[in-house]
């Protein structure tokens, strides 16, 4: 027995000699690039550097696909990572100004905001991009139907350190809405923004400004601060659709705790830099939307 054991293991020995020596040959498959092997990331380099990924794959066609690729996408150097929230310092007063809550907190401060999203990616990653060139933060209020279309803009969005707000489902007038339909356009925005990136949104802005007492309730009931504007661009207006008309607008109706309407449009993107640059040259700065106690009540 004991001979047939060490023949046995001669022949294993053998065989482990003659696999090593055919190894090599594999080795060139694996390293044809000077010795590396490449990561998944490089074969999408302009995801990478910030260009849409939806310019030649489309969202509704190949929604899988769009889903993998982000999977896959690696982290760019300069992302925006998780930061420590500052300290609510601030609360919104009841024609929707930010205000300090306590004497000696800085004032000339404005709340920048941005409705009816998420729409393109091009769009959102160059007011992401701007906003962090100036390091400003800001809500994103978005519609669910938009959402459900492009879950990865919303990533996008929270993943740069933004708020996410609730617009409503469909962007209808809630004001002429019946309760039902009131719950079902509020609930189904916390419920996907939830399932989507781990959070429900704290913010609520109702489209058109049309509201009433139960548009209030509900907006409470889901833990949110119902607001609408202080400092409106116009960038929906057909007479102001240019960057310039953005600016102006909002420099005209400038004031300490200013809670800035506006859209996800070209022309608001396009006014963007000029905007915050023009609001630091006039001594502002950008609020954190984490700074805002939505529970406050002055006076106690």
């Amino acid at each position: 027995m004991n001979r047939i054991g060490r023949a046995c293991a001669l022949l294993l020995l053998a065989s482990a000699l003659t696999a090593c020596a055919a190894s090599p040959t594999n080795a060139p498959d694996q390293s044809a690039s000077g010795g590396s092997v490449s990561s998944p990331g490089e074969a999408i380099p302009n995801d990478a550097d910030g260009e849409s990924a939806g310019s030649d794959i489309s969202s509704e066609d190949e929604p899988g696909q769009q889903e993998q690729n982000a999977a896959e996408r690696p982290a760019a150097e300069d992302a925006v990572l998780p930061d420590e929230a500052p300290a609510a310092d601030y609360y919104m007063n009841s024609v929707y100004r930010i205000v300090p809550k306590e004497d000696g907190v800085e004032n000339k401060v404005v709340l920048l905001t941005f409705d009816d999203g998420p729409k393109e990616q091009a769009m959102i990653t160059s007011m992401i991009d701007t906003l962090a060139k100036h390091d400003a933060k800001a809500i994103f209020f978005v519609n669910g139907f938009r959402v459900e279309k492009q879950p990865e803009l919303l990533v996008q969005l929270h993943e740069a350190g933004h708020a996410i707000g609730n617009h409503s489902w469909d962007h209808i007038e809630l004001g002429k809405a019946t309760d039902e339909e009131i719950n079902r356009q509020l609930e189904d925005v916390q419920s996907i923004v939830q399932e989507t990136i781990g959070s429900a949104p704290k913010f609520f802005r109702p489209p058109f400004a049309s509201s009433n007492d139960y548009v209030r309730q509900k907006a409470k009931e889901e833990g949110m601060l119902f607001m609408t504007w202080s400092n409106g661009s116009l960038d929906w207006d057909r007479n102001h659709q240019t960057p310039e008309a953005v600016v102006n607008n909002v420099l005209e109706q400038l004031h300490p705790g200013a809670n800035i309407l506006m859209h996800e449009l070209e022309w608001t993107a396009e006014a963007l830099d000029t905007l915050l640059t023009r609001l630091t040259e006039e001594g502002y700065t950008f609020l954190d939307p984490r700074a805002i106690d939505i529970d406050y009540v002055p006076g106690t």
